[in-house]
């Protein structure tokens, strides 16, 4: 069968699943809605938590991005493990002991005041639909490729599809879908990585296959980290495991950090730790996560290395006209007419010229590719309008398309293309949905229920949420539509905006009594600010100014904002009267992680 029939037959049934789940998962009452009824085994939740938690970014877009910038993409291995590991020991089980819903619900009783609920809300809404936004995008990569849509149908099928499960079932219905979702998008990370490690290395383990030798072919016996290395720089792009270059040590810094803090503040995993029936449960389910997070996390390095050999022994200066018309390989042109790779022959010799700046390189064309409807060159490839640049590079090939690509690259079984295919839906759609809910979380309940309507009914609450979620899957499918970055970048971007405004009040409000709510307030506005202030003038899509604080790019900015944020909490904290005793009662007691704890609705 061909790669698109098994793709229909893949997606078709664990898209089954999953809808199948949310219908028999459907709930009718708030509690269930926002945190599944607080009954949720430890180690469903973990793997609830584990699929929340490995977006489209992880999946899809991670790997991408360390095959492309080698030694610095480890920034986002190393930032969002990290930022799981400190969110699971330092903050988990404080959080589930204080037993509410949703973060801007922790922010409100725990600083005393409707002011400090409301500006948490809009923090929270901000980084949901710039996070959203990224899986939205990965979405209509997938389905661009494999269910030969464009990439702006795809973002609106993944819609259409997310909504229906998160709206329908609530808390409920997305944890057990996750379940299922994990299960998928591990085997299909797993699989091929097992099968293009035995080509590449001939070792079944991929963690190990990554530092061996190659197995085969011109450069059998030779380090495969070693060989990548010495290809990277004769292409003029730097040693493969060289570290800070194109990256210096203080952006090196700054983005993992923002990572690291953003992935504490991140309101989606948080909410996950009320779903489950005591703080103890809540423990061993980050436990379990850790464990399902780092089968995929330890083996996304060696995807990459595969990844990037495979790619360049496939394109660089390979002469194919010998034994085909097409002077590419089947994989680059089943991917042409997505638009996410293109070649141009700027000196038409019939070879691809894969250069960087080392080598007189640099962007192939101006822009992303922009396809000519119905044309194609003499090439056979989709033709585009682009202008081109006048130096020596010819390639383009979208970051988010490696993982994706890496079984056709490698000459798997359509199968196993199939089956990524699914595990790239799974890995965005899980996210998206644990997303919207925290959107939906936000208005429902911190705002009309909690502000604006203390009378609503569970029903009228629950219509709110559900309108609530189809206005963010509006926005994130925009947004998702014309990205500002790759899906990896526009996460990260998300990262920087959680770790500037809630990691600090969070942090301070579980271990400092003193910290006030008129502290938390200008700090949550001062960290968010700035940070926004920066990320809108300092990234491409939007003003693409020049960086302009010590060269920190957008994607690090957060931990500026952190720590922004952490100075003016405490200066003013030091300023204002104290909190009210109960407040500091309260504080005293939520440190004793001990106990049932419940999410509770006030």
């Amino acid at each position: 069968m061909s790669i698109l029939t098994w793709t229909y037959i893949m997606v078709g049934v664990t898209f089954g699943i999953y809808l199948t789940i949310a219908w028999l998962s459907r709930v009718k009452d708030a509690k269930g809605f926002y945190v599944a009824g607080g009954g949720v085994p430890a180690i469903a939740n973990g793997l609830a938590t584990a699929a929340d938690w490995m977006s489209a970014a992880s999946f899809i877009s991670m790997a991408g991005m360390i095959s492309f910038m080698g030694y610095n993409g480890s920034v986002y291995l190393m930032g969002w493990t990290g930022g799981y590991v400190l969110l699971a020991l330092l903050l988990a089980p404080y959080l589930r002991k204080f037993g509410k819903f949703t973060v801007p619900d922790f922010v409100g009783d725990r600083y005393y005041s409707n002011t400090a609920r409301v500006v948490a809300l809009v923090c929270a809404i901000f980084v949901s639909l710039t996070y959203v936004a990224g899986q939205m995008r990965g979405v209509g990569v997938v389905f661009s490729r494999f269910l030969e849509v464009d990439v702006n149908t795809g973002v609106l099928i993944g819609m259409a599809i997310v909504f229906f499960y998160a709206a329908l079932g609530g808390m409920k219905g997305i944890t057990w879908t996750q379940v299922a979702q994990y299960c998928v998008l591990i085997l299909a990370f797993l699989i091929p990585a097992i099968a293009i490690s035995m080509k590449v290395t001939g070792s079944p383990i991929p963690q190990i296959g990554f530092g061996g030798s190659i197995a085969a072919g011109p450069d059998s016996g030779q380090l495969l980290l070693q060989k990548l290395d010495e290809i990277g720089v004769a292409l003029g792009f730097g040693g493969y495991t060289s570290p800070f270059a194109g990256l210096s040590m203080l952006n090196v810094f700054c983005i993992t950090m923002a990572l690291m803090v953003g992935t504490a503040g991140l309101p989606h995993v948080i909410i996950r730790f009320y779903t489950v029936p005591s703080v103890r449960a809540a423990r061993l389910s980050a436990g379990y996560a850790l464990l399902f997070i780092a089968i995929l996390y330890t083996t996304a390095p060696a995807v990459a290395s595969f990844a990037r050999y495979n790619m360049i022994q496939t394109l660089a200066e390979v002469d194919y006209k010998a034994d085909s018309p097409s002077p590419l390989p089947t994989w680059f042109q089943n991917w042409s007419p997505t638009g996410l790779v293109a070649w141009v022959d700027k000196n038409d010799d019939g070879k691809v010229q894969f250069y960087g700046p080392g080598k007189g390189g640099g962007a192939a064309i101006e822009g992303k590719p922009e396809l000519v409807a119905d044309k194609t060159n003499k090439y056979g490839m989709a033709q585009i309008s682009n202008t081109l640049t006048d130096n020596a590079n010819e390639l383009y090939v979208d970051r988010d398309i490696i993982v994706l690509a890496n079984p056709e690259i490698a000459m798997l079984p359509a199968w196993v293309i199939a089956l990524v295919a699914a595990g790239g839906l799974a890995a965005a759609l899980s996210t998206a949905s644990g997303l919207l809910l925290v959107i939906a979380s936000a208005i429902s309940h911190d705002l009309y229920f909690r502000i604006i309507n203390r009378q609503a009914s569970e029903k009228q609450r629950l219509l709110v949420g559900r309108i609530m979620i189809g206005v963010a899957v509006c926005i994130a499918g925009y947004f998702g539509i014309n990205p500002p970055g790759f899906v990896a970048q526009v996460v990260a971007l998300a990262f920087g905006l959680g770790a500037a405004s809630f990691f600090p009040i969070i942090v301070l409000g579980i271990f400092w009594k003193r910290t006030t709510r008129e502290g938390a307030i200008a700090g949550m506005i001062a960290g968010i600010g700035f940070t926004m202030l920066y990320i809108i003038q300092c990234t491409p899509a939007f003003m693409g100014m020049k960086p302009w604080l010590l060269d920190i790019q957008s994607t690090g900015i957060g931990t500026v904002g952190m720590l922004i944020n952490f100075a003016v909490t405490v200066g003013v904290s030091l300023v204002t009267p104290a909190p009210p005793q109960e407040i500091q009662d309260m504080v005293e007691s939520v440190r004793i992680p001990r106990g049932a704890g419940a999410a509770t609705d006030h």
